[in-house]
């Protein structure tokens, strides 16, 4: 079961940029395929982006050109750079293996206020 921790969510302003950081100190982190997954209030959880074992990555239509996924395995750590940020991308972000396990951790919080 692996245990991941995110951070680094915040309230934002629309067009500005936030950062956020997963460590998920598992053995097989280097192997795996981390997703960043949101869920905004009264909506269901949806994949945003997506990073192979290889770097390969993938991003949904509603990010693609604004948000980025990269991975440093020798830190377990997985990074979502959010630019441009809209108010529609207010949600709790999470991140999981892609496909994602049953286990989830607290989420960070992003706020983009108009």
């Amino acid at each position: 079961q692996v245990q991941f921790v995110e951070s680094g969510g915040g309230l934002v302003q629309t067009g500005g940029s936030l950062r956020l950081s997963c460590v998920a100190p598992a053995t097989s982190f280097s192997i795996m395929s981390v997703g960043w997954y949101r869920q905004a209030p009264g909506k269901r959880r949806e994949l945003v982006v997506s990073i192979s074992s290889g770097g390969g990555t993938k991003s949904a239509v509603a990010v693609n050109g604004r948000f980025a996924i990269s991975r440093d395995n020798a830190k377990k750590t997985v990074y979502l750079q959010m630019n441009s940020l809209k108010p529609e991308d207010t949600a709790v972000y999470y991140c999981n293996t892609e496909p994602a396990t049953l286990h989830w951790g607290q989420g960070t919080q992003v706020t983009v206020s108009t």
